[in-house]
């Protein structure tokens, strides 16, 4: 009896476009990596967070087809599936496809989310990194995140946690930043400061230094530096708002240090040339 040979499994799916994850900092495009910036010129469709700037968008062929992808805390945001579904039809398509990203892709940008999803499908993703708001928040105003004397180390943190997860335990975290001299990098804390102050509190002095810096890099750039247990009262003074970082811990003494040595520059220079 003759037996029909089963049939032959359909090819793999190939992919004859690509897919990048670019970093696009926080911001001021001078902060991009030339890694980055090679990026965006060579794409042919650009999917574009919310947070990332016209001008560095700017940077794209006039050919390429950019479509907005916003996603930001307490907005209408373009749902995650769809904008992966979006990546997987452009590369399908063919295209040289960038996820521009605010930030790093790999620091609460989803970027993890999204690499999975496509090599699941069978895609090989490049991810370039970019500077985090983090990072840059702090050195805007001339104050390390780490510093021999004042921090061992630092903790990037995120003060939103996703629907149906009980998010940080900020108690021990504040034990642990306490007993290990760290510094906190609290990204989307804003709506949730009074929380974060109250719990952080039990664990960390009141008169722990923090500042909160909005828009970090860009020219409308606002900050307030304050203490742990002035920390929702400074916020609501200011009228700071999303996106902002939040930092706690010793570090931030150094921007007072920066603002005076910044203040008494001017009149150094004076005797210099005066003398």
């Amino acid at each position: 009896m003759k037996t029909t040979p089963p049939p032959a499994s359909p090819p793999p799916a190939t992919f004859q476009g690509t897919c990048t994850l670019v970093g696009a900092g926080p911001g001021d495009p001078e902060l991009l990596t030339l890694k980055a910036l090679k990026a965006i010129q060579a794409a042919t469709v650009l999917l574009v967070d919310d947070l990332v700037s016209d001008a560095i968008v700017a940077h794209a062929s006039p050919t390429a087809r950019i479509v907005y992808v916003g996603k930001r805390g307490g907005c209408k945001s373009t749902p995650q599936a769809f904008i992966e579904k979006l990546m997987l039809m452009a590369v399908n398509e063919g295209e040289n496809v960038v996820r521009l990203k605010g930030g790093d892709p790999f620091i609460f940008g989803r970027g993890g989310e999204e690499v999975e999803h496509l090599r699941a499908a069978g895609v090989q993703v490049t991810v370039i990194n970019g500077i985090t708001a983090g990072l840059a928040g702090l050195t805007s105003l001339g104050a390390p995140l780490t510093h021999r004397a004042h921090a061992h180390g630092v903790v990037f943190v995120t003060g939103h946690a996703k629907p149906g997860d009980a998010g940080t335990d900020w108690r021990q975290l504040a034990t642990t930043a306490r007993d290990a001299k760290l510094t906190l990098v609290i990204y989307m804390g804003v709506s949730g400061a009074a929380h974060i102050e109250h719990e952080l509190l039990t664990g960390l002095p009141a008169s722990t230094p923090v500042a909160i810096i909005q828009h970090a890099s860009l020219p409308h750039q606002r900050h307030a530096v304050a203490t742990l247990g002035t920390l929702q009262a400074t916020i609501a003074r200011e009228g700071l708002a999303s996106p902002s970082v939040i930092v706690v811990g010793d570090v931030v003494h150094g921007v007072a240090a920066a603002a005076s040595a910044a203040d008494a520059a001017p009149a150094a220079t004076k005797r210099r040339v005066s003398g």
